[in-house]
């Protein structure tokens, strides 16, 4: 049965290394729905934040397939509730929807959203949460007109509390 993951991989800075991770979702002809890239709590740690829709058994061999490559320090998967996730999505719209004191700012303010620059022409909205709550903003907006519309892949933290530099304590410690 397939189910939504997010995987955390672990790596060295190194040039390709990425392309060389998608290249085992797509060889497998799996579908990444979301991918963020950023620095660790290590330095020189890097960490890639991948979901997707799998079933466990083919994602326990992708992880495994990760693990293999000399640059991926560790890699792990969990389920949606092992996590604490975020979003974040940022949304240009006309100026004026907003200063007419139409229902345009009331839907902002319901949301929870937050103005980042009001230009003359446009401005830049905020929001962070869960997919289903941007999309709930985009929804709302969209009969006031957007203009553009970015939204960033999952960031995560895991629940279980081991740390990273515990793993990679234990991972010198059985090389010598």
């Amino acid at each position: 049965m397939k189910k939504k993951y997010t995987i955390s991989v672990f790596t060295e800075d190194r040039v390709g290394l990425l392309n060389r991770v998608t290249i085992i979702f797509t060889r497998r002809k799996i579908n990444i729905e979301s991918i963020a890239a950023s620095d660790s709590e290590l330095e020189n740690v890097h960490r890639y934040t991948i979901v997707l829709t799998e079933s466990e058994d083919n994602l326990k061999k992708i992880v495994l397939q990760l693990e293999k490559q000399v640059e991926i320090i560790k890699a792990f998967y969990h389920e949606e509730d092992e996590v604490v996730y975020q979003e974040l999505a940022l949304y240009k719209v006309p100026t004026n929807i907003l200063v007419a004191g139409n229902d345009a700012e009331k839907i902002v303010r319901s949301h929870h959203a937050r103005v980042l620059s009001v230009e003359s022409n446009f401005t830049v909205i905020e929001k962070t949460g869960h997919k289903s709550e941007t999309q709930a903003l985009f929804n709302d907006l969209k009969p006031y007109g957007i203009l553009e519309f970015v939204r960033s892949g999952r960031i995560a933290i895991s629940k279980p509390m081991k740390t990273l530099k515990s793993i990679v304590e234990e991972l010198e410690n059985n090389i010598k």
